[in-house]
């Protein structure tokens, strides 16, 4: 008997849809594989291990059971013990399988149904999958597309042979678009989801704003200029950063354009948003005056640590360095990557009379000096009284004013009080109950054992019980970094193992 009937149809319709679908032929006969293959199991059994090829050139169906030679069985839908298997085919080996041919399938109309549905997921499937492996590389450009409809505030934009999304909080704040507008917006993320490759568009996104000045500006596109930072404030201002390659050539004169054409045409497409463009310094201090931009500064302090920069402003210039709601300062903060906080110089000079007073009150009660002499000490640079005591005398003598017998006075009042500090702050620890273990790390100075202490945190374990975090926040984050709170807790641990190692000894 036949077991294979030629089907020349199959491969008319798998040409017709893959071209209707872009899709290769061969995904579509795949597919009619599957289809056939589903039916065929429907008629000999669903544990059958049945599977069906397409001829590619002529059609021909071919069904077959596949049967697995196992020494020992454990399906006996799909297995067959070797032993068995030798009696009528002794050539095969355990691993090896037996291709039974079976008849063809007539398809009546519920399997026709079936096989049709099969088909139709698999080339549905193939579809999102193309469209997946075509867009995710595409993550950064600008699209342009139609609006579909919407959805509970959302976009569906068709790009043509996709959908994409954009979402309600993507779109310029004012922006008013509907069904049938044409909108060019940029690709921020394509993803795989259950109901098939999501793409997700922005116009509020920085990239999208520095593509558009892309398209505009050919020393951009051809990277002679680079725009190194892009900071939003959707449909209102924006600051971008931007350095040149060739000294010869403005970066700011450049994408502004002649009479500000490049700009305008930018500014046009994101609904009248401002653009400052500034100037890229690779020196922070600079980068954050120009980021600033149109406030004049006139000093910064920087705090790398703690990654702020401290500006002072003129007093007249207060309110146009913050900006309108605090805008100018955000925008340049999220442009330099840096915490910055404004002050203008009144303030400044008010607050630096204050650190001037609290520290020359630290010398006058600790070396019991008048205010002429602690007030020398602290113009020098001394910021406290461990800085005195690890200068040498005759450093300290060189001050104006000073000789090596006042220096060595100096430093042996400063011994005293660090002394009687010590020991004072060791009688408190003692008196809170807090362990000589803890006292031992030596990352943790007697003040922050007091802390601790006063804390309730007074052993080892009290000590290991706490989270990075909950130590920052007992002791301040001036004090210290998570990193190395952790690292203090890690420490305060280390005697859970050794106890777990000495049990097992």
């Amino acid at each position: 008997m036949d077991t294979a009937v030629n089907r020349p149809e199959f491969l008319l319709v798998a040409d017709a849809v893959a071209r209707e679908k872009s899709i290769e032929r061969d995904d579509v006969l795949e597919a009619m594989e599957q289809a056939i293959q589903k039916a065929g199991r429907a008629k000999y059994g669903h544990e059958k291990d049945i599977r069906a090829v397409i001829d590619r050139k002529n059609g021909e169906v071919r069904l077959t059971r596949w049967t697995e030679i196992v020494e020992t069985v454990e399906n006996e839908d799909t297995q067959i013990p070797y032993a068995i298997s030798k009696k009528f085919a002794p050539e095969k080996n355990i691993g090896d399988f037996i291709v039974d041919p079976l008849p063809p399938i007539d398809f009546n109309r519920i399997a026709a149904q079936t096989a049709k549905q099969v088909i139709v997921q698999r080339v549905r499937e193939f579809e999102r999958a193309k469209q997946f492996n075509e867009f995710k590389d595409r993550v950064g450009e600008i699209i342009n597309g139609v609006v579909k409809r919407t959805e509970y505030g959302n976009l569906m934009v068709d790009l043509g042979r996709a959908e994409a999304l954009l979402r309600r909080d993507e779109c310029i704040p004012r922006e008013q678009l509907k069904n049938g507008d044409r909108v060019r917006a940029f690709i921020y993320d394509v993803r795989e989801e259950q109901r098939g490759p999501q793409i997700f568009l922005s116009r509020t996104h920085p990239g999208f704003l520095a593509k558009l000045f892309a398209q505009e500006v050919p020393e951009i596109y051809d990277g002679i200029i680079e725009i190194k930072a892009v900071s939003r404030d959707p449909g209102s201002r924006a600051k971008m950063a931007v350095i040149s390659r060739d000294s010869s050539i403005d970066p700011v004169g450049a994408c502004v354009g002649m009479r500000g054409s490049r700009v305008q045409a930018v500014v046009a497409e994101l609904q009248g948003e401002k653009i400052d463009i500034i100037p890229w310094s690779p020196n922070v201090a600079t980068f954050v005056v120009n980021a600033l931009a149109p406030a004049e500064v006139s000093k910064v302090v920087m705090d790398e640590d703690a990654g702020r920069v401290e500006v002072v402003v003129p007093d007249t210039q207060l309110s146009l360095a913050i900006g309108r709601r605090g805008q100018n300062v955000r925008l340049a903060s999220q442009l330099t990557r840096w915490d910055i906080d404004i002050l203008t110089e009144a303030e400044e000079s008010e607050r630096r009379q204050e650190e001037f007073r609290r520290k020359t009150g630290l010398f006058v009660e600790a070396l019991d000096v008048d205010d002429m002499i602690a007030g020398l000490l602290v113009q020098e640079g001394f910021e406290s009284i461990e800085d005195l005591v690890a200068t040498p005398v005759d450093e300290i003598g060189t001050i104006e004013g000073f000789d090596e017998t006042i220096a060595a006075e100096l430093q042996r009042r400063a011994d005293n009080f660090l002394t009687r500090q010590a020991s004072e702050q060791e009688e408190k620890r003692v008196e809170l109950g807090v362990a000589d273990e803890i006292a031992a790390i030596e990352a943790l100075s007697a003040k922050d054992l007091i802390t601790l202490g006063e804390k309730g945190v007074k052993t080892l374990d009290d000590l290991a019980d706490l989270a990075g975090d909950e130590l920052v926040e007992m002791l301040g984050a001036d004090v210290m970094s998570e990193e190395q709170a952790n690292e203090i807790i890690m420490a305060a641990r280390a005697h859970w193992f050794e106890g777990e190692g000495g049990d097992a000894g």
